[in-house]
């Protein structure tokens, strides 16, 4: 079971869940940069250590400590991207959650535009945004490897997504922890929302330089490893069952 650390019963509207692995230095900036851009809204924080082996677990804990909006998870082994977040979300308080790399490269000011968008979103079931990278700041081969990654999803998935990898999302809690749950499945959340009749959104969002750390992603473990992955995935879109959700009338109310 992963440790958890900071509870509090003040209530809140939204949750930014942030997966880390060996990000120690892009802790308090980060924490900084996203209370910044939350001004005036009723969130937390729920960061996510996937088995750092650095000092990202003290720097998380002192934190904590000292803030009642951060709270910390921690897995005593690293899981995974999709097993951070996914233990993240079941921490998270709020009916709504912002998710957001580790890595300091989505810009949490970006979250305000996801929350405009979804008050403004005319659709029967919102239940997704996903940040679109324009103008990525990675190195040619991440770049290579993603838009070729995106390009087979979207033809074989029709997810109508051009960007599922960006770290920078906003989704219900219940819908995303009503879909299967499987290693990188955070590389397919618009098909698999879309599998569960919910609707999804593109948002153009900015991305900046990796501020420190290195990435755990090459093109090998984006693109063969995907491509098993996206046949379950598309498996699971055809065999979806669909049944009445007494929820599906609740409006946007992040």
């Amino acid at each position: 079971m992963p440790a958890r650390l900071g509870e509090t019963a003040v209530p809140v509207d939204l949750s930014v869940v942030v997966p880390m692995h060996d990000e120690a230095d892009n802790v308090a900036p980060l924490a900084r940069e996203i209370h910044a851009a939350l001004g005036g809204t009723a969130y937390e924080i729920v960061f996510v250590d996937d088995g750092s082996t650095d000092a990202t677990a003290d720097r998380l804990n002192a934190l904590a400590a000292e803030d009642a909006r951060v709270r910390v998870v921690r897995h005593p082994a690293r899981a995974g991207q999709s097993a951070a977040t996914v233990s993240g979300v079941l921490t998270a308080r709020a009916p709504w959650v912002a998710t957001l790399d580790g890595d300091g490269q989505n810009d949490p000011a970006d979250v305000p535009r996801l929350l405009a968008a979804l008050r403004v979103w005319d659709a029967p079931r919102p239940g997704l945004l996903v940040g679109h990278r324009l103008r990525r700041h990675d190195s040619f081969v991440k770049r290579a490897s993603s838009r070729v990654a995106n390009a087979v999803r979207a033809r074989v998935l029709g997810d109508a997504t051009p960007d599922t990898g960006c770290g920078l999302k906003l989704f219900r809690r219940d819908a995303f922890l009503a879909v299967p749950r499987f290693d990188h499945m955070h590389r397919f959340l618009p098909a698999l929302f879309r599998r569960d009749g919910w609707d999804v959104r593109s948002v153009e969002v900015s991305h900046r330089p990796r501020r420190g750390g290195r990435s755990h992603y090459g093109m090998l473990n984006r693109l063969w490893v995907g491509i098993v992955d996206m046949g379950g995935v598309w498996w699971l879109a055809r065999r979806a069952v669909r049944s009445t959700d007494p929820g599906a009338s609740q409006g946007s109310s992040a």
